[in-house]
């Protein structure tokens, strides 16, 4: 069978229907127990053959990529290097990234990247790796990874990267309202600590957002959501409370951060009321706003060569 010169894979952002976050473990890592849903904004990753690894980075006018590095720090050369050495692969790849995911907006775009590097470089040197060996890989990687392949809705343990598919029922639609700052993770973890010391319990799923999650109750969900990165988040940017006001004042269902921030989430009814939801929003001109309905699939092969998969 030929193998193919190129690769193109798409993966979804990650938002934390429920973050629980609990104390620091002795690898430096908090403890969580979370729910993971994939929605349907994604990044696009084109691997090509080559002699050397290399990463080149294009975006939507608005995100913002000037912090995405370009060496071999980037998130995606360290997933292709991982794998080529795990196989012996002495072959590179020339990795382009189109992105569609906010930079440091807490919905896990460079795990996006990862995941979907691991896919599409699996498919151009033929290796065709068991899935669990590419999730064993993607926890290497990242907490957020492993979800990243998987994608729909999940619980996520340990420190994230224990990935359990939860089935649900029905479509949730998402209205993003994103920042032209990111925010660092490691710096809301450390607010996060020193707002709550050592004497942190163990983390836990709420059953409300469960049960509204079985039921496919969006009220129940909404109201449900929980954050415990949020208040670390606001302290830092209190801006970003307001913006979440002015969310539920649009009549969203629900409103919080995703994950460490700042990227503000706003639950909605459906796709019309998102629509809704996302004009009030930008009348307001808080910044770019976007909706995507959740939860969609994880990382996935679209292009091999120059023929749909």
């Amino acid at each position: 069978m030929t193998r193919p010169t190129t690769v193109a894979v798409t993966a979804p952002a990650k938002i934390n229907l429920s973050l629980g976050v609990g104390p620091r473990r002795p690898d430096g890592f908090h403890a969580l127990a979370t729910v993971y849903q994939a929605i349907g904004l994604y990044d696009r990753v084109t691997v090509t053959m080559a002699d050397d690894l290399t990463v080149a980075v294009h975006a939507e006018a608005r995100v913002p990529v000037d912090d995405v590095p370009l060496d071999g720090t980037n998130i995606a050369v360290r997933a292709a290097r991982l794998l080529a050495e795990q196989h012996g692969i002495e072959r590179g790849a020339a990795i382009t990234i189109d992105k569609g995911i906010p930079v440091a907006g807490g919905m896990a775009g460079g795990s996006a990247d990862a995941a979907a590097t691991l896919l599409a470089c699996d498919h151009l040197w033929g290796l065709e790796s068991p899935k669990e060996h590419l999730l064993e890989l993607a926890a290497e990687l990242g907490s957020d990874v492993p979800f990243a392949l998987v994608g729909g809705t999940a619980i996520g343990s340990g420190r994230g990267e224990t990935v359990t598919p939860l089935m649900t029922l029905g479509e949730y639609w998402w209205v993003v309202l994103e920042s032209a700052q990111g925010m660092s993770t490691p710096a809301v973890y450390r607010e996060f600590d020193a707002m709550n010391g050592v004497d942190v319990d163990a983390p836990e799923l709420p059953d409300e957002l469960m049960q509204a999650l079985r039921g496919h109750d969006v009220a129940a969900l909404g109201s449900s959501l929980s954050n415990d990165l949020q208040d670390a988040a606001l302290r830092l940017r209190p801006e970003l409370g307001r913006a979440l006001e002015q969310g539920r004042l649009e009549s969203a269902y629900g409103a919080i951060l995703s994950g460490s921030g700042p990227s503000c989430l706003f639950l909605c009814e459906g796709r019309s009321h998102a629509v809704q939801v996302a004009g009030g929003l930008r009348a307001e001109g808080l910044g770019p706003v976007s909706f995507a309905p959740g939860p969609v699939h994880g990382a996935r092969v679209v292009v091999a060569d120059n023929g749909a998969v």
